[in-house]
């Protein structure tokens, strides 16, 4: 008789600086929009597990922020700290990590990550991403080559997330490398976080990708209702500026820009928790509030 295939599952890191395409490749690993998506960096603020399931096993994802090169207490926000103490902090008690760099890139940043990685002892799998917009296709492995250079990565895989091309071989990579043990979570479950964490989410995730170039970092969300009543979930949420002129942004004329982060927003809720939504928005000032710990705390944003 042939010895099945042990069962393997553990917590795996997603380490990378910002705008590599960490929340897409976790995203694309467990089939569900559990971590929001946009071409800002500073996207992902929080630290979240998405699950992902396979015959052979579960890989526990924790996605974090962006590592930022550290430029001092003077010079960095306290959000920018909040963030890399929340990706430093995703490293304690994994069993292996990703770090995911850009395809045809790697510069100060990626070599700090991979140090930190390197510093904590555990298994490192380097996932080249967007392969898929490399122009020159023959300069691929060079780069994998000059990558792997001088650094001990327990296997390398170019991918493209967003075409979900390359994950195969990259779970097949990964699966090896935790603990046998029984799956932690359910099969149907995709993430840790609750709906009221992930509605604040996706209404923050429209900000950014409507409003990125205008407020890059000055807006954050915050749940003050979540209610179910049968299939209709009714929330109010609270979308915080540090300026009145950021609120008139926000709003638009004649609140058009509003009632459009809305309702993508809302339908964003309704495919993911499968069910209708009924959205409230509201825009309030506080001024200061991404450089203000205690600001932070209030909004949600947990000590690592």
């Amino acid at each position: 008789m042939i010895p099945s295939t042990p069962h393997r599952a553990g917590h795996v890191a997603v380490i990378g600086r910002p705008n590599v395409g960490k929340s897409t490749l976790v995203n694309a690993l467990v089939g569900a929009k559990v971590s929001i998506v946009s071409n800002r960096p500073q996207t992902t603020r929080h630290r979240l597990l998405g699950i992902a399931t396979f015959p052979e096993g579960q890989l526990v994802l924790v996605d974090t922020p962006g590592l930022h090169r550290d430029q001092g207490r003077s010079s960095a926000s306290a959000m920018h700290r909040w963030m890399n103490r929340a990706a430093r902090g995703a490293l304690e008690g994994v069993d292996a990590a990703l770090l995911v760099v850009q395809a045809g890139r790697w510069d100060e940043e990626d070599s700090a990550a991979w140090q930190l990685l390197h510093e904590a002892g555990v298994p490192v799998v380097l996932v080249v991403n967007q392969v898929d917009r490399m122009k020159d296709k023959a300069a691929l492995l060079p780069f994998l080559a000059a990558a792997a250079d001088g650094r001990e990565f327990a296997s390398v895989h170019p991918v493209s997330a967003l075409k979900r091309t390359g994950l195969e071989a990259l779970v097949g990579a990964l699966l090896p490398l935790l603990p046998e043990q029984p799956a932690p979570y359910g099969e149907d479950e995709i993430t840790d976080r609750s709906q009221r964490f992930l509605a604040a989410e996706l209404l923050r995730e429209q900000l950014m990708r409507q409003l990125g170039a205008e407020l890059p970092y000055a807006t954050t969300v915050e749940i003050e209702r979540f209610e179910e009543e049968g299939a209709l979930s009714r929330i109010g949420a609270v979308i915080w500026v540090e300026r009145e002129g950021q609120k008139a942004i926000v709003i638009g004329k004649g609140g058009a820009r509003l009632r459009e982060i809305g309702t993508k927003a809302r339908q964003q809720m309704e495919r993911l928790f499968d069910r209708k939504v009924f959205l409230e928005t509201w825009v309030r000032v506080r001024e200061g509030w991404s450089d203000d710990e205690a600001a932070l705390r209030a909004f949600g944003y947990e000590e690592p």
